[in-house]
């Protein structure tokens, strides 16, 4: 998400582990609609990810910093409100740990908005995946003013990692909430709303990274995370904001306008050799919703959420909000 940085402060990678057979993308089953129409009070969420426990949708909200459950008939319930978070953006299953992340901030357009957390507020929510009840949060800002967390990933060890669009800092979080700071290059990543957005963790051992404002996508080991890369693109991905990696090895990128000159679109990207190098393979687009964010890879296929968030930074409430699937 690109944030009070630009038009707002920037704010998913489903596991390939809970999604069957990684030979391809997964096939959609009967009866599941296309498009789903979520009905919420002023939910305008920014972040979806795929729960496999309940074979449905999470969300959360920049107005209230909740996740809910969305189910395929669009129907809403709350599973996540501890009355701190003041928006929520990225959600992330981690199914084997019976926990759901969320990265949260705070870019001035929530709730419970105020000037001790507006701006300051930035970090990981860890909730209990079946009750909701807090298990921790793990702070990356100490209460100092100027950091977002935007988007993270969780990978097979249960490590957490953020991306913060305002520092161009990629974080680092235990199983066990401790925090570390990964990769510190804005030099490289960007900053001030416009850097670094969505990640996908790949089974191989590194993170890709996109930055929104050059569309540059970046590999970074984990393990080494200072061979950071860039991966030779046939095209920028100016507007990246959320990523998705499906079982197949193909990446979705989901583009947008909040803070870049794009018609916002959907792209399918490949690598032939381990993300040295990417090639865009398939862009639906201009995407019928106006300010897509991210997609989530499911059983069903990939959906992508829209929360009508430009709604929200101009002062306009929405109770509606739109997943649609991916045809290609």
């Amino acid at each position: 998400m690109a944030g009070r940085w630009g038009r707002r402060g920037v704010l998913v990678a489903a596991g390939l582990g809970v999604l069957g057979a990684a030979a391809g993308v997964p096939a959609r089953a009967a009866g599941w609609p296309a498009v789903i129409r979520g009905c919420a009070p002023a939910l305008h969420p920014e972040g979806i990810a795929w729960d496999p426990t309940r074979r449905t949708f999470l969300v959360g909200s920049v107005r209230h910093g909740t996740i809910s459950v969305v189910r395929p008939d669009g129907s809403v319930r709350t599973l996540v409100d501890d009355g701190v978070l003041v928006s929520t953006l990225a959600v992330h299953v981690d199914a084997a740990r019976g926990r759901v992340l969320t990265a949260y901030q705070d870019p001035g357009f929530g709730a419970r908005t105020s000037e001790a957390t507006k701006y300051r507020q930035s970090g990981i929510g860890v909730f209990d995946l079946a009750t909701g009840a807090l298990r921790h949060r793990v702070d990356l800002s100490a209460g100092r003013a100027g950091h977002g967390a935007d988007d993270l990933v969780v990978d097979a060890a249960g490590n957490a990692y953020v991306t913060d669009i305002a520092t161009g800092e990629i974080h680092r979080a235990d199983p066990a909430g401790r925090p570390s700071v990964l990769l510190a290059r804005p030099d490289l990543l960007g900053k001030d709303g416009v850097g670094p957005n969505g990640i996908v963790w790949h089974p191989a051992g590194f993170l890709l990274v996109v930055r929104y404002d050059t569309g540059a996508l970046f590999r970074v080991p984990t393990h080494a995370p200072e061979r950071i890369r860039p991966v030779r693109l046939d095209e920028p991905i100016v507007g990246g904001d959320g990523l998705a990696l499906r079982p197949d090895g193909g990446l979705v990128v989901v583009r947008n306008r909040m803070a870049a000159t794009v018609t916002p679109h959907v792209s399918v990207l490949r690598s032939p050799d381990g993300w040295a190098t990417a090639r865009t393979v398939s862009r639906s687009g201009p995407w019928p919703d106006a300010d897509p964010t991210t997609a989530a890879v499911t059983p069903h296929g990939t959906y992508v959420l829209e929360g009508r968030l430009g709604d929200l930074f101009s002062g306009k409430l929405s109770d509606t909000f739109t997943l649609r699937r991916l045809d290609t």
